[in-house]
């Protein structure tokens, strides 16, 4: 991939970082406010679509968790794809150093709040919350170091977050999938056969894929898969490269199209609708219970060890050479940064955590490992690197 198409991915992956963090803090400003019941209120309003028989009936919140979500999958599907056909993943050296770190990353944090909540079977439900990372923010916190920050550094964070995402598919699809529909995942699979079949024949009309997406979508919504993984299958089927004379690549047509859209504005709501935690009631006791430790323990330390000792082995053991112009001490800041788990880790929560009573405690968790993250990543990097 050029260059130039590199900065500009993360130029515009670090400013919609910002957007998040705008959201975030409105949502948490909204939520001990007066206006406190508004916010809550709006996102418990009701909203359904119905085609005859056929009806999805949803809070707001869950149109966004589950419909406005699995936009978000499909541009990771998309970038996923890309990476490993044309990018950062394509060559085995390529990506065997973020594929270890990722692995890492996932299991120190999932070990870490395993460890805090055994022996609670209900709070080990939320076991998957710390190991995602969300890319966005982690992006955005680099790019406010400027050039301290080599651009080497920034695709390896980038390349990492991506197979953390590629993760939480996996998780997601074998974790949180019950009361399965038998005749919905025959319609959903007969769906998949449809994208397949206009793969092959290298359809590049938008439409045919987007049509099919949305009919995977609702069979996958209604089956008991949850339905974001419809997002991530429809950008599997998106064709990479065509026979068309122009040479036109749809997959990656559809990835610019999106990115503005996503960093702009599906990402930031759902952060808006997430986030806002309320501290009324909040004490001491809430920052010490089990689940929002392990959260945050989980975020904080358990990403930072678990990345940074698999970037360490796999570069001593020689599988993949040291990036270009950076030094281990950046290297141990973006395994800090790689806790920054927020939009995704909240993602994961509201499908561990069918209960509100565990709503704070989740929140309380995600936001205080990942703003310890943010903080500590950024300084390290800061201080540890030279313009």
């Amino acid at each position: 991939m050029p260059l130039s198409a590199i900065r500009e991915f993360l130029r515009l992956e670090a400013a919609g970082g910002i957007v998040l963090i705008i959201a975030s803090a409105l949502a948490i400003i909204l939520a001990n406010s007066p206006l406190s019941g508004f916010y809550s209120a709006t996102l418990d309003i009701p909203v359904a679509i119905q085609f005859g028989a056929l009806k999805i009936a949803k809070p707001l919140l869950l149109w966004i968790n589950d419909g406005m979500m699995a936009v978000f999958f499909f541009l990771v599907g998309l970038e996923i794809k890309r990476e490993i056909l044309d990018g950062e993943l394509s060559t085995p050296s390529q990506l065997a150093l973020p594929t270890m770190a990722a692995v890492g990353g996932m299991a120190g944090p999932a070990l870490i709040y395993a460890v805090i909540n055994h022996g609670n079977p209900i709070n080990m439900n939320g076991w998957a919350i710390p190991t995602a990372t969300d890319i966005a923010f982690a992006l955005g916190i680099l790019a406010l170091l400027g050039s301290r920050a080599p651009i080497s550094l920034k695709i390896l964070l980038t390349a990492i977050a991506i197979i953390d995402d590629l993760g939480a598919i996996i998780i997601i699809a074998v974790f949180f999938t019950e009361n399965l529909s038998l005749l919905s995942l025959l319609l959903g699979g007969v769906a998949i056969v449809g994208l397949v079949i206009i793969n092959r024949l290298q359809i590049t009309r938008p439409a045919a894929y987007i049509l099919l997406g949305i009919v995977l979508w609702v069979c996958t919504l209604k089956s008991g898969v949850h339905a974001t993984l419809a997002g991530v299958i429809t950008a599997f089927a998106i064709p990479m490269r065509t026979t068309d004379i122009t040479d036109r690549s749809l997959l990656k047509d559809l990835e610019h199209r999106l990115h503005p859209w996503i960093a702009f504005m599906i990402l930031p709501i759902f952060a808006f609708a997430n986030a806002g935690v309320s501290f009324s009631g909040i004490g001491v006791s809430s920052f010490v219970e089990p689940v929002k430790l392990g959260i945050s323990f989980g975020l904080f330390a358990g990403k930072q060890l678990g990345v940074f000792f698999m970037l360490l082995l796999g570069i001593k053991l020689g599988v993949s050479a040291m990036p270009r112009d950076t030094n281990w001490a950046q290297l141990y800041g973006i395994s800090l940064l790689c806790g920054v788990g927020f939009t995704m880790s909240l993602f994961i929560g509201s499908l561990a955590f069918e209960h509100s009573s565990f709503d704070v405690p989740i929140r309380l968790g995600v936001l205080t490992g990942s703003i310890l993250s943010a903080v500590t990543g950024y300084l390290l990097i800061r201080f540890g690197s030279s313009r």
